[in-house]
């Protein structure tokens, strides 16, 4: 039992710090469009859990397990590591690596949206398991899933027995991060990006769209009707209104087949103006 609390304070000591930092910086687990990125999360996650699996069988064979000779042999506390845990980190840093390349250069030829986000608003963890416009994908969603299950089962089995080393699961473990990772890289290179708005204005009966993902030959429709559209030297798109739009609206752009997700306008109230003051008599 205290072995386990100490391994437990270890790890808070590691995650907590990491956690911190991420939520006040999420920089360094953010894609170029500013949400979280799956592979980079889940690679951080799947770091600092085998660090923590060192470090504990490291703190406990120095203290209980009786020094350097705890270590030795081919059943020693650290035996299963080249075996099991290095492949169940290799699965996430090649997605990760991997899926880099592959949006880096499909951004560049033009089939991938990558815009970049308005505002600071931070990024909800419900990006790790969607899709760039927001809606949970199933791809993303089984790879975070699987990772998590076998993270839990990794820290849980630990946990019953700090002084065995690591714990000595089955060599195919690797494949519920493997295969996860395999199916999310091809899902990187399969799907093409749909476009995507980031925001929409209108000034005096012009509609401004910007975004990403749009191509040569986009169409905005309004309210489901199609009107015709200028791409702006930014990349943005611009609409003439009709004089019978309404003040609130839904945009949805098009492009090489491909619809977005709607994106509604609503024109911001009024604020009332401020009392003039009174003039001295």
């Amino acid at each position: 039992m205290t072995s386990a609390l100490f391994a437990l304070a270890l790890l808070a000591a590691l995650a907590g710090p990491i956690v911190l930092r991420l939520l006040r910086h999420p920089g360094f687990v953010t894609g170029r469009d500013g949400r979280l990125s799956t592979s980079t999360t889940l690679a951080l996650a799947w770091t600092v859990i085998l660090v923590w699996l060192l470090l504990a069988t490291l703190g406990y064979g120095l203290t209980a397990g009786g020094g350097v000779d705890w270590f030795q042999g081919p059943e020693g506390p650290l035996s299963a590591l080249t075996t099991v845990y290095l492949p169940l980190l290799g699965g996430p840093y090649a997605a990760l690596i991997a899926a880099k390349a592959v949006v880096g250069m499909r951004v560049e030829r033009g089939s991938m949206a990558k815009p970049a986000p308005k505002g600071t608003e931070r990024r909800p963890v419900h990006d790790l398991i969607s899709n760039d416009g927001g809606r949970t994908d199933l791809v993303d969603l089984q790879y975070v899933a699987l990772s998590a299950v076998t993270m839990l089962y990794v820290v849980a089995f630990f946990l019953t027995d700090v002084g065995g080393g690591l714990p000595k699961l089955p060599a195919e473990m690797w494949a519920l991060t493997g295969a996860p990772a395999g199916a999310y890289l091809l899902n990187k290179m399969a799907v093409r990006g749909n476009p995507v708005i980031t925001r929409v204005s209108v000034t005096d009966g012009l509609l401004t769209v910007e975004g990403g993902g749009f191509g040569d030959n986009p169409r905005v429709e309004v309210d489901g009707t199609a009107l015709p559209t200028t791409v702006t030297p930014s990349g943005a798109l611009t609409v003439a209104l009709p004089a019978t739009a309404p003040p609130a609206f839904a945009v949805v752009v098009t492009a090489h087949g491909l619809r977005s997700d709607p994106a509604p306008y609503a024109p911001l109230p009024e604020q009332p103006s401020a009392p003039l003051p009174e003039q001295p008599s």
